[in-house]
């Protein structure tokens, strides 16, 4: 899998750099944050709230990732960042080379629909789109024809477990099912980055089990996933941990999974 070089703050850990069996990591990295300050203003001009306070971090292609800390800690706001939902008020982003810390809105919404892939606590479904329509959507706004977009879609509906329910509506479709189309819709541009915010959080414990599980096998298959969680039970399946304090980096850790799904499981 991957790994990272990344620094922080003074007060970070260094993390380990080889893999779990002690080899060097070699992949790309896809997301590289140098100096990320972001402030929030009052309408007077005055500081309000410093939400980031100069972040560095490297995330290699490939790797799970999560985000941790307590509320006001930072976690939304970079995972705002690095979804390319926000800019930051001082520093760099690069993201797959290019810097996107400065895009005018019209090419950053371009760079993010293509780049990222997006999950969310709730599944953000149009109830009256079939799934098959729900996961077209980033597909239809980007001016790709029909033929085009309904295979495509069909095709990570199948990779999810979902291929015999295409023309179901939301409200008929379970709670896990519902995010199992929203991973589906996360996929269809094969983005850079998988951004995954409380998965779980609507989900009860068994569902939620195996929403983890489909994240571990798209990890497998060499997806990148980002995961802002505050479950340390969800975070151990990830192979870093990143938690924030007060704005800066506290612990940046390689950890040993417990779910080492093979790339081939996925579509079994």
């Amino acid at each position: 899998m991957s790994s990272s070089s990344s620094t922080s703050s003074p007060s970070s850990a260094p993390i380990d750099t080889t893999g779990a069996n002690g080899t060097p990591r070699d992949q790309s990295t896809v997301a590289k944050l140098r100096g990320i300050s972001k402030v929030y203003y009052k309408p007077d001009g005055s500081v309000l709230v410093e939400a980031l306070k100069g972040i560095d971090l490297d995330i290699p292609q490939g790797q799970y990732i999560a985000i941790m800390g307590a509320s006001g800690s930072g976690k939304s706001t970079i995972m705002n960042l690095l979804g390319c939902l926000d800019r930051p008020t001082r520093g760099t982003y690069l993201l797959d080379d290019r810097d996107v810390a400065n895009m005018p809105d019209d090419e950053l919404s371009k760079v993010r629909g293509r780049k990222i892939g997006f999950v969310f606590q709730a599944f953000n479904l149009i109830s009256e789109l079939t799934i098959v329509e729900n996961v077209q959507v980033p597909l239809f706004y980007q001016g790709v024809p029909r033929a085009e977009r309904n295979r495509r879609a069909i095709e990570k509906l199948e990779l999810v477990g979902l291929g015999d329910r295409l023309t179901h509506r939301p409200k008929e479709l379970s709670g896990g099912q519902q995010q199992r189309v929203a991973i589906a819709r996360a996929l269809i541009n094969d983005p850079s980055i998988i951004m995954a915010d409380e998965p779980t959080g609507n989900l009860d414990s068994k569902t939620g089990t195996a929403i983890l599980k489909l994240f571990d096998e798209l990890h497998a298959a060499g997806m990148t996933i980002i995961m802002v969680t505050h479950d340390d039970s969800v975070a151990e399946r990830c192979e870093r941990v990143v938690r924030l304090r007060d704005g800066e980096i506290e612990s940046d850790t390689m950890v040993g999974r417990k779910c080492r799904p093979q790339a081939g499981d996925l579509a079994d």
